[in-house]
């Protein structure tokens, strides 16, 4: 009962949170914050939307199957920021954006505009449900077992919360309680990270060296180029899921959009890109500890890694404070990824599918509308109740962000209309054939595509949208 007082108490600082910045709120302040939003806390708080619960609980973990080379891609992160930096961002402050595919319509056509709007929202839906399930499975656990409270009141109640302090302020109030959230997020991380070096009786610079030392702890991978660890690959896949899973995610991007100024939301990026290797590094340091601590248990998997610590199964005595902090930086990693995508959502549907941005009641009730349709994707996830069937909800999510990347592309790189009425079936017909030349591959040649899947989606869309376009001598970029 202890950690739901805990929980119930942060809840009340995210509200109070919500109703100091949410006064005089419209429109224009739940789309774009009156474009006011200071940098440096968007810039802080986005590193919070970024690590989802899931996160929380996996990226130690991976230490376990795949040392420190989560890293390698983490350093292609900074590139693709990069890219949005000096590339995106430029291009939607110009346009005076509130919605990211809007340039999709003005460059491409009014199909390529809705089947854009449209991957996104099937993308976002799909992800954000199955990510905030795995995390109200912890809770459950956790909190609402222990008290007796029945999952989809669980579900509900957490929904709930999310919608009642963003249903005013929308980003608004988001660039506020998520730099609450990364800072309790980080706060939870670094005392769990100081209670496994108590518990293993070293020093700060023992603990150091010891996950220098470990094997768990190797970043680089250069001599194996079968390996989906090798630094090129993982490198590349990092720069490309950056700028696809950011620069063209109307999630994330919306945030960058509240900047004062294009300098602004360049500088919030830059400094985005390059805090998020330290912190995973965090995660990463957290995990070896936790393995060292672990010995020479077996049949831990990654995901089990940090909630058996939690729980005691792979420790012989626990401090109460470990799970109130657990719990924080679950809800906390969760709610500031789930708030923003709830939000995003609903911003996509009325400015891009509505197209009425200006319209205040239809933009309060599809953010009902939105959230009781995440409420029934996740009651759906638990009554099927399939592991396998998350993974592959996972990888059907992944490929719909790489037509995104291929109409994007195609709208930037060339100066070529494509024929707009054939743009959604182009958009359709390449993650099918990405799914079949998986299958293929692995049938012939026992090779399974990871990250470079991505690339592939997204050149296959350019391809199709280049061979069935037209050089347009009197056009010019929006």
């Amino acid at each position: 009962m202890t950690i739901l007082l805990t929980v119930l108490i942060y809840f009340a600082v995210l509200m109070l949170i919500s109703r100091l910045t949410s006064r005089k709120a419209d429109n224009k302040t739940f789309y774009l914050a009156r474009r006011k939003a200071p940098w440096y806390m968007v810039a802080f708080g986005m590193i919070g939307a970024s690590i989802s619960g899931v996160t929380f609980v996996s990226v130690p973990g991976m230490v376990l199957t795949s040392q420190m080379t989560y890293l390698q891609m983490c350093l292609g992160f900074i590139v693709g920021y990069a890219v949005i930096a000096f590339v995106l961002l430029p291009l939607y402050y110009r346009l005076q954006l509130t919605s990211i595919y809007t340039y999709l319509g003005q460059r491409l056509g009014t199909r390529s505009y809705q089947t854009g709007a449209w991957f996104f929202l099937l993308s976002k839906m799909v992800g954000a449900s199955v990510r905030f399930y795995v995390v109200c499975i912890i809770l459950q656990q956790f909190v609402f077992d222990p008290a007796g409270i029945p999952f989809v009141v669980n579900v509900v109640v957490m929904v709930l919360l999310i919608w009642l302090y963003t249903r005013r302020g929308g980003i608004g109030t988001l660039v506020f309680t998520d730099t609450f959230q990364t800072f309790c997020l980080f706060t939870a991380l670094v005392l769990i990270i100081l209670e496994a070096v108590s518990l293993l009786h070293l020093s700060v610079g023992e603990a150091v060296s010891s996950i220098a030392d470990s094997p768990m702890s190797r970043i680089f991978v250069f001599d194996d180029w079968a390996s989906p660890h090798h630094f090129w690959k993982q490198f590349l896949s990092g720069v490309f899921i950056a700028i696809v899973m950011t620069g063209l995610d109307q999630d994330m991007m919306q945030k960058n959009l509240t900047c004062k100024s294009l300098k602004d939301a360049q500088k919030d990026m830059c400094s985005y890109g390059v805090a998020f290797v330290p912190a995973n590094l965090l995660f990463l340091a957290l995990g070896v500890l936790l393995a060292i601590h672990a010995g020479d248990a077996t049949g831990i998997k990654g995901d089990q890694l940090l909630p058996n610590f939690v729980q005691g199964t792979a420790t012989h005595h626990l401090s109460l404070i470990t799970c109130h902090l657990f719990i924080i930086g679950i809800v906390a990693a969760s709610f500031s990824s789930a708030d923003s995508a709830l939000t995003a959502l609903t911003t996509c549907y009325c400015v891009d599918i509505r197209r009425q941005p200006d319209n205040e009641r239809l933009r309060k009730h599809m953010h009902i509308v939105i959230c009781l349709v995440f409420v029934l994707f996740i009651l759906l996830f638990r009554a099927i109740n399939s592991t396998s069937l998350i993974d592959a909800v996972y990888i059907l999510a992944s490929y719909t962000y790489g037509p995104l990347l291929g109409l994007f592309a195609f709208g930037l790189f060339t100066r070529r209309k494509p024929n707009d009425r054939l743009v959604p079936y182009i958009c359709i017909a390449s993650p099918l054939l990405c799914f079949a030349l998986d299958a293929a591959t692995q049938y012939l040649w026992d090779y399974h595509f990871g990250y470079e899947l991505l690339m592939l989606n997204g050149l296959l869309t350019f391809t199709g949208l280049w061979l069935l376009s037209y050089y347009k001598r009197a056009f010019r970029e929006s």
